[in-house]
């Protein structure tokens, strides 16, 4: 029998398939499933910062008359009631299964009410990861100061809380190598390649901007693949492959070059929690093959410190010696 088990940021999984932070672990009822069908670690949906400011302006703005004092006072219920239903998720998610439960806070900003995380602990949350995307769309700001809003973020939620924390990032950097290993020397446990955001398109009938490409395919692999190689024997932390994983030969291809765990969703989406069997059943007969007993025995193989052509991961020009076509 093959040993999935691995460790990542200090957590004991069964196996390296985490479920991560979208709809499908907004509720204990799917969490349950979830570890039913055998995913090693869930990811709670995100605690939205730029939703919950949303919902707080458009109440205040609803009555043009409030006071200053009303308007305190309903922006602090509004972010209370928030973050309590949040809370509660996290204490019934933790009293319903034996997986670790991982909290999740979608960050735009390093304010003060980043302070919550604590009560995420409190609640029994196993580890934070924090979702932080800005959009380097600022023609005044440099890089460097969008870089900084990743380590105050990160700084002032370490100042609250003691249990494990990963950023998860996009590939939106002038220096995503130099970014990545700066971060990982904070003191974080993880680190998640890539998150998703938003993609817009525009109906051309109703002149209105609407979302696309809601989920990944298995062509977005190749991206987190060839970062998770270039930099998983580089940063002090652990990695967990996002984006593009929707079958058992992609999880693998991802543990070899270099990743503790990966996340899924939009499989889950299309095809169900028994993906995650699926999955689990893929990896089990791709060991037996190569006589791998345990994780620890290929996790790393590939990545670009052990393969045998580290050039293939830095190529980024197709070349006949590289495309594999003419």
């Amino acid at each position: 029998m093959a040993d999935f088990k691995t460790n990542y940021m200090g957590l004991e999984l069964k196996n390296p398939i985490i479920v991560g932070s979208s709809g499908l672990t907004n509720s204990v009822e799917n969490i349950i499933d979830i570890e039913k069908n055998g995913a090693g670690a869930v990811v709670l949906k995100s605690l939205f910062e730029e939703q919950i400011m949303q919902e707080v302006s458009k109440t205040i703005s609803q009555d043009a008359h409030t006071y200053p004092e009303a308007a305190d006072y309903i922006s602090n219920y509004s972010k209370d009631t928030a973050v309590g239903n949040y809370i509660k998720l996290i204490k019934d998610a933790k009293a319903a299964v034996n997986i670790p439960v991982i909290a999740s806070i979608n960050c735009v900003s390093s304010v003060e009410w980043i302070s919550y995380a604590s009560k995420m602990e409190e609640a029994g949350a196993d580890a934070l990861e924090l979702n932080v995307f800005i959009m380097p769309s600022d023609p005044h700001k440099s890089g460097d100061e969008n870089e900084k809003m990743y380590l105050d973020i990160i700084q002032k939620v370490q100042k609250v809380i003691s249990i494990p924390i990963a950023i998860k990032l996009s590939y939106y950097f002038s220096s995503l190598a130099k970014t990545a290993l700066s971060l990982s020397w904070t003191g974080i446990s993880g680190m998640v390649l890539f998150n998703r955001f938003f993609s817009p398109d525009i109906d051309i009938d109703t002149f209105e901007i609407k979302p696309t490409n809601v989920f990944s395919t298995p062509e977005e692999l190749s991206t987190s693949l060839r970062w998770v190689a270039m930099l998983s024997s580089r940063l002090h932390c652990d990695i967990a492959a996002s984006t593009g994983i929707h079958d058992g030969t992609s999880v693998i291809k991802q543990l070899l070059a270099g990743a503790k765990a990966v996340q899924i969703s939009s499989v889950l989406y299309k095809n169900g929690f028994g993906e995650i069997k699926t999955m689990l059943s893929d990896l089990e007969k791709w060991m037996e093959k190569h006589s791998f007993k345990s994780l620890d025995d290929f996790v790393g193989k590939m990545s670009i410190k052990e393969t045998d052509n580290p050039a293939a991961y830095e190529r980024v020009q197709f070349m006949k010696y590289f495309s594999g076509i003419e």
